[in-house]
Parts: C-alpha cells; structure tokens; sequence
C-alpha cells in the first residue's frame, strides 16, 4: 500500500503553462514551434489569453499555423480593427476568429486536437465575480472555441463571451500565469513561458480610476484590474522559487518584444516570432547536452 501510494507520490506530470499579451504571444509561438520540431511533448497545457489561442494549435501539432494566419490576415478588418470594435463590439473578430478562419481559410486540425493525449486547459474570469475559472478541453468543438476565445477577450475591446448562462472575459484579469492551479492537478514538472523580460513587475496604474464608469455592467471586472498587479508580481516571485528548487523552467524574453497588443504589420510578427524561436534554441537545443538535458528534465 505505501509502496504504492509513493510510487503516485514521485510520478512525474509535465505541464507547460502558456501566458497571454495578445500579439506578444508570437514569441510563444515561436518557441512551441521548436518545440514540435524536437518533438518534445507535456502532459498537459494551461494557457491564458494569447496563450489559448496559440497553445491549442500545439495540442493540434500544427506547426506554423499561428504565424502563418496571423501574417495573413494581420491587414484584414474582419481579423483585427477598429472597424470590427464599432460594428461587431470586438476588436478581434468574434465570428471572423473563432469560426470563419479555423473552419475555412486555415483549417485547424480538429481530429489531431482530439487525438493528441495532452490535457489541454484554459482559464478565463468570471465577468460578474472577477475570479478565475478553469477549464478543461477535450473536444474540438464550438464551445472549446468559444472558451478559448472568453480567455483572450480583453476588457473594453472585447464583449464578455455567454457559456451555458455565464459570462466570462480574459483570463489574464485573474490569473494570468496559472502555475499554483496546475501544480494543485499534479503537475509537478513545469515549463513556464512569459512574454515580458525577465524581472518584469507591473505597478498600480494611477489613471486607472477614469475608466471606472466603464465598468459599470460587471464592477468585479474592474475591482480585479485594480488589484491585478499585486497578485501578477507574487506569482512571478513564486515562479522564481520553483525554478530555484529545480522543478520548473522559466524562459522569457530578454528584452522587450516591442510589439503593440494590435499590430497589422507582417515583419514585426515574424521579427516577435524569431525572437521566441531563438530563444528557445539558445535554451534549450544550442547543443546535444542541453537538449538531453531538457529532455531528462521532462522524463
């Protein structure tokens, strides 16, 4: 009986935990695209954000899929504009995003999704508590699409995304590296990649009271942005004492990617994407012995 109960105890459970920043989140494209390219595979995925959208085409194997859509319709209105926030309520196209370009213009591989024995995870935030919900996923289905779009619908730009009567906006409000909630399901070996350089800390932000009026619908929305920062720091600090006690891996930008959260232009995309694709090969793939390293880190 103990020798079994030890035996669940030390099982190693590989995750890789995915942070948002909109189109910062090509810099994890890059990097997963290494990553599919050495074959190197997790027991599950938690992303948020950015980090849904591009980390589902991970669990679909679809190398290059995410810098290829996002370079192809980076100048379309329907993907990403102005226009779109006045006539649909979204900057990034609810319909266009989440139906027209996986079902039509560039297929995601539904069949490969739902194959592919990784745990695939999301969180987004209750827009009428401003706490975090998880989510698991598992089929390839409208309603995984329109979780993974709640998790990337930012305040203001975004209309808050209905599911079976509730109401849900980015997940990035509540809890943005998710890494406590991952590690509470048993992931015990963790990759975690964010999109601000490393040492990043966000302060309070003084005007953020003007926007209060804006709120009105859902004021737990707003109360989590005000106090997003406090919690936002402490799990980079927490972040930090997993990596120095050898279970978890941290990589992160050197500096910052310099791409707004709405870009329309190509070669920023792919400059964003080949920084995360460097990075991921100076970390982890520069030699025979790091990548064994990585490797056994995973085994």
């Amino acid at each position: 009986m103990n020798e079994t109960k030890n035996k669940t105890e030390c099982q190693t459970k590989t995750g890789l935990i995915l942070e948002g920043g909109a189109l910062r989140g090509l810099f994890t494209a890059g990097i997963l695209d290494v990553f599919m390219e050495k074959n190197i595979t997790f027991d599950g995925l938690i992303g948020v954000s950015a980090g849904a959208c591009f980390g589902c085409n991970f669990k679909s194997r679809q190398l290059g899929r995410v810098i290829r859509y996002n370079k192809r319709f980076a100048k379309d209105p329907r993907y990403c504009s102005w226009k779109s926030l006045l006539t649909t309520g979204d900057l990034f196209g609810a319909n266009f995003c989440y139906r027209t370009l996986p079902k039509e213009l560039d297929i995601f591989d539904t069949e490969a999704f739902e194959n592919n024995p990784m745990e695939f995870h999301i969180a987004a935030t209750d827009a009428n508590t401003g706490k975090s919900v998880y989510k698991k996923l598992t089929k390839a289905d409208d309603t995984t699409l329109d979780w993974i779009r709640a998790s990337a619908s930012m305040p203001l730009v975004s209309r808050a995304v209905e599911i079976d009567g509730n109401h849900y906006l980015d997940g990035g409000l509540s809890d943005g590296i998710p890494i406590k909630y991952f590690e509470s399901l048993g992931f015990n070996k963790n990759i975690v990649i964010t999109t601000r350089p490393r040492g990043y800390r966000k302060f309070p932000r003084k005007s953020l009271s003007f926007l209060k009026p804006l709120f009105r619908k859902y004021p737990k929305v707003f109360t989590a942005l005000k106090t997003r920062h406090t919690w936002y720091n402490e799990t980079l600090q927490y972040i930090d004492k997993k990596v120095a006690e050898g279970n978890t891996i941290s990589i992160a930008p050197k500096e910052p990617l310099e791409i707004s959260r709405v870009c329309h232009d190509p070669d920023v995309m792919q400059r964003v994407y080949e920084l995360g694709r460097a990075t991921a090969i100076e970390n982890f793939f520069s030699s025979t012995e790091q990548e064994e390293k990585l490797r056994q880190f995973l085994s």
